[in-house]
């Protein structure tokens, strides 16, 4: 599982201060969403992408292991 929060917060020119401040979300919680591939609540992932304006899918990809 990919997630892409770093580079969209470059594409956007947002910090992590500022998304933090905007969205109550733990600067904790999102520094390690930034630079690692830390699980998350669904709640946070749904807030990050009402916030982004963007859909689930471009925030995290998956690709199901094969069998």
């Amino acid at each position: 599982m990919n997630n892409n929060f770093s580079e969209i917060l470059g594409k956007k020119r947002l910090k992590i201060s500022t998304v933090h401040q905007d969205t109550g979300i733990a600067r904790s919680t999102l520094t390690a969403l930034y630079y690692t591939h830390q699980n998350v609540s669904l709640v946070t992932l749904k807030t990050l992408c009402d916030y982004l304006q963007i859909p689930l899918s471009e925030l995290i990809e998956y690709t199901p292991q094969a069998k």
